[in-house]
């Protein structure tokens, strides 16, 4: 039997490793996101069953129309959809755009996930799985882009807490710093890389394969007993015992 996956954000960078690598095993994968051109790209790109629909996550109508173009059931949903809001412009001047600014990370890394999941509830397998991609961010004091991922972490207890009778997983996958992504929007310096790879205790940057891999396993039938966690990817960045 085909499994259906639903990958948001799934025209670029994780969600694309992600969606490359379902695919590759032979799901029939469902990528969404706002840019039509990127997505259709992708779709094309992806050797396997890929169905591209253009979606904006944080909007309740557009996430109605998506839920009636997916099929009757879904086996795994990856919520990816997402970036940080404050790297795509200038530092917020005054409260309103400090205010706007909050608003569009707690909407687009948050809300949308809460959204998203509330809006194929009814679609999700019995033992299906639930991967929600959040950040070590959300460890580190970072602004209104961890203060959302955080918050993911904490509304993923109730997401499993509410869904596990029903036999599905759901799990948080918490990457560090990942190359080869749009995630920075062209701020990234050689130094700010190097900064980076030097926090590690393996001396590399994540890249989005490493995160496809993991989201992979907590999909996959030796993960059905794992619910309920943060999985950090960051080559050790944050600590743990």
């Amino acid at each position: 039997m085909i499994r259906t996956t639903l990958v948001t954000g799934g025209g670029s960078g994780i969600g694309k490793a992600v969606a490359t690598l379902f695919a590759a095993d032979g799901d029939h994968v469902f990528i969404t996101g706002r840019r039509k051109d990127l997505l259709e790209a992708a779709a094309e790109e992806i050797a396997g069953t890929v169905t591209a629909i253009v979606c904006d996550h944080t909007d309740p109508d557009q996430l109605i129309a998506l839920a009636a173009e997916l099929p009757p059931t879904l086996d795994v949903l990856v919520n990816n959809a997402g970036g940080n809001r404050d790297m795509e412009g200038p530092p917020p001047a005054g409260l309103h755009e400090l205010a706007a600014r909050w608003r569009a990370n707690l909407e687009a890394n948050l809300l949308a996930a809460v959204l998203t999941t509330a809006a194929v509830d009814d679609r999700l397998a019995e033992g299906s799985a639930v991967v929600n991609i959040g950040s070590f961010a959300a460890d580190r004091g970072a602004g209104s882009y961890g203060a959302a991922k955080a918050g993911m972490n904490t509304w993923n207890i109730f997401l499993a807490k509410q869904l596990g009778p029903r036999g599905i997983t759901c799990n948080v996958v918490a990457p560090g710093y990942i190359d080869e992504t749009e995630f920075f929007h062209g701020r990234k310096t050689p130094e700010f890389h190097a900064e980076r790879v030097t926090e590690t205790l393996v001396q590399r940057a994540g890249k989005p394969a490493d995160i496809a891999e993991a989201v992979r396993f907590l999909a996959s039938p030796a993960a059905r007993h794992i619910t309920c966690q943060v999985l950090r990817v960051d080559g050790g960045v944050i600590h743990s015992r």
